[in-house]
């Protein structure tokens, strides 16, 4: 009996981990085709693919998919929903199915979207859309270096499923402020900004993309930094105080309290 229990705990730690490796390919495949759909390049389908309904339902249509996608990121991040959730979802697996998740609604997001056309500017002098295109290449940069330097395993779910696999107990991370942490709270964050609103052709397409994002991303870090404080107490606060949230090196008037 005691074989038999043992036998199916290895297949449960096992599976998990594929499950944790399934979820971060997803991811993979996800992140790759949003760099193509922002950039509209590589993609069979990008942000500014040729219209097919009126403005009207395809700006409905995008600020639901967005409206979808900030919910699930946000409602599904937060410690509150975590606790309920884990109720049904094994801990191991809970960063993973997130992941997931989030992963699938942004491949509802790229399938259904609905380009509306229209141009807000458009750089054709050769320097202007050089630097463009270097901005936004190094919004992608960023958020990839940034994640492997607070450990990109870890916030895509591996390093939980990886330590279930071999019966060692999940820790969290100690609080750090690797890189670019030391300039701003948050530089995955300036990474999207960089890459949502670096192109040489702003469509009303892109613009309505960016303005939504950049409005989510903004309410987020609210409800995320509130987690961080009762997560890492002083530490956190002590580091908001010092660190400005998005801008590097601003005074300090323009940061927290």
């Amino acid at each position: 009996m005691v074989a038999q229990t043992t036998g199916q705990n290895k297949i449960a730690r096992f599976t998990a981990f594929i499950y944790g490796l399934i979820c971060y390919a997803i991811f993979s495949i996800a992140f790759l085709y949003a760099c193509g759909f922002v950039g509209n390049f590589f993609v069979p389908r990008s942000i500014d693919s040729a219209p097919m309904i009126s403005w009207q339902n395809a700006l409905l249509i995008n600020a639901t998919l967005l409206g979808v996608f900030a919910i699930q990121h946000s409602v599904m991040a937060r410690q509150s929903f975590k606790k309920w959730w884990t109720q049904f979802v094994a801990q191991p697996v809970e960063r993973s199915t997130y992941v997931l998740f989030s992963s699938l609604c942004l491949i509802a997001l790229f399938y259904f979207w609905q380009p509306i056309g229209g141009s807000i500017w458009n750089v054709t002098n050769p320097t202007g859309v050089a630097i463009l295109h270097s901005l936004f290449a190094s919004g992608w940069l960023l958020v990839l270096v940034t994640s492997f330097s607070i450990n990109h395993f870890d916030l895509f779910g591996l390093r939980q499923v990886w330590l279930y696999l071999r019966g060692q107990e999940y820790t969290h991370l100690p609080f750090a402020t690797p890189g670019f942490y030391k300039y701003v709270r948050h530089p995955l964050y300036v990474g999207w900004f960089l890459a949502f609103w670096s192109t040489p052709t702003m469509t009303v397409t892109h613009l309505v993309f960016a303005l939504i994002t950049t409005a989510y991303i903004l309410i987020a870090i609210q409800f995320e930094e509130r987690d961080l404080v009762d997560i890492h107490g002083e530490a956190y606060t002590d580091y908001r105080r010092q660190v400005p949230m998005l801008v590097p090196f601003t005074n300090r008037s323009q940061r927290e309290p």
